[in-house]
């Protein structure tokens, strides 16, 4: 009796697991294992032209997915957890979601979207997080810069990253401490020299007229992500177009007097009525970072991600999705923004409200999306010129690089109109 009651079980388990119709890689904190290869899996899915649903606020924003025996595997390869579920199940999950009283939604994801990430050749990927993260999570990118974007190559990526740079022409405002360092004035002659090469008198003028196409892009329909310095600088470039802010040691003449009183802030995306920072020995661009206005000991520096409706507001709550709403801050050259220079129509999607200042702020330009993440890598507090490269297997459930993740699968989702 106990063999054929074993032999039953057996059967049944094997065909449960032979006739499962969907995997569910599920994100929240207590079962999934590798929150970030979690996204790469969803990806590969992507680019084998078949649909995932992404299920907002279920389970920390976990992925539905048909199943096959290549799936399974790539999942236990790569070492993402996952589940089987049936027909009834799968529809079960679906039902709960599109419960009025429940916020959640699904939102189905229908292309692996191109990935460019603007940055100089020199750079290694350990240098940014994007690029990190995207090397970790298996998902593939193109490296662009200057040369190709004023060539129109933007239009051949869906998603674009801009690497931590200076759209303003002063060579990341490091004039006060690295000026005399071999890295530095190597870079202050190639930049220079790709200026030359491309036509432009100075690195300022060049580098305006490369914010200038990416907006075009992000105008045009594009997607763009920013951190740290890239976010700040590049709405500064815009906004001082035709107006020199460079001082001699950065473009060789003078800047404008009384530049700061021909800033036009209506070209800018996120942000308005800011002070540039005239003197070349401060490292700081502008009044929008809050770098050496923040007060809060590295223990206690966190910010709270917001809630939004899944069902009504499907944009922020994507971007938002993690498995904890409180993410460990982490500084750079440009930290966080102060909330008194976002423009009204910025969401802000994740803030420290004690010290005022928004970490993680989305808008809409156009027929396009940008994101703008202040700080240099989620995994290293207070990064510094030449420290060594985060080790992203030793935080493989980050839910500050989970942030990052969302906004590369964002162009895979079908939108729907956003209310906020």
């Amino acid at each position: 009796m106990k063999k054929i009651f074993l032999f039953v079980f057996v059967t049944l388990f094997f065909s449960m697991e032979s006739f499962a119709s969907y995997v569910l890689i599920p994100m929240d904190a207590e079962t999934q294992k590798n929150h970030l290869k979690a996204y790469g899996i969803t990806y590969w899915i992507l680019a084998k032209q078949q649909k995932v649903k992404w299920l907002l606020n279920y389970r920390g924003g976990s992925f539905l997915m048909p199943d096959t025996d290549a799936l399974r595997k790539e999942c236990q390869i790569r070492g993402v957890s996952f589940e089987l579920l049936s027909d009834v199940k799968a529809e079960s999950i679906l039902t709960e979601i599109e419960s009025p009283s429940k916020n959640m939604d699904a939102v189905v994801l229908e292309k692996a979207p191109k990935i460019a990430v603007y940055s100089p050749s020199g750079n290694a990927p350990w240098d940014d997080a994007v690029t990190m993260v995207l090397t970790y999570a298996e998902i593939p990118y193109e490296t662009i810069y200057d040369t190709e974007v004023l060539e129109d190559e933007l239009l051949l990526f869906d998603w674009l990253h801009l690497h931590h740079e200076d759209f303003t022409g002063q060579y990341g405002k490091f004039y006060k401490r690295y000026r005399a360092t071999p890295w530095y004035i190597e870079e202050k002659k190639n930049a220079e020299n790709l200026a030359k090469e491309l036509g432009y008198q100075k690195v300022s003028e060049e580098k305006l007229d490369v914010a200038l196409k990416i907006r075009n892009y992000v105008v045009g329909g594009g997607f763009m992500f920013a951190m740290c310095s890239a976010t700040d600088s590049f709405d500064i470039a815009l906004s001082a177009e035709g107006v020199d802010i460079c001082e001699p040691m950065f473009d060789g003449d003078a800047s404008d007097p009384g530049y700061q009183s021909k800033i036009d802030f209506s070209k800018t995306f996120a942000f308005t009525d800011f002070i540039l920072e005239r003197s070349p020995m401060v490292y700081e661009f502008s009044s929008i970072d809050m770098t050496t206005k923040r007060r809060i000991p590295k223990e206690i520096d966190y910010f709270t991600l917001m809630n939004f409706s899944a069902k009504w507001d499907p944009v922020p709550t994507m971007l938002c999705q993690n498995h904890t709403s409180l993410v460990k801050g982490f500084m750079g050259q440009t930290t966080s923004f102060d909330r008194q220079t976002i423009k009204a129509n910025v969401l802000v999607m994740g803030e420290n409200k004690a010290n005022q200042e928004a970490r993680y702020i989305h808008g809409i330009k156009g027929k396009g999306f940008f994101t703008f993440y202040g700080g240099h890598d989620p995994e290293d507090y207070q990064h510094k010129v030449g420290d060594p490269k985060t080790e992203l297997s030793l935080h493989p459930t980050s839910p500050g690089y989970r942030l990052i993740l969302n906004n590369v699968l964002f162009p895979a989702a079908k939108k729907k109109k956003q209310k906020t």
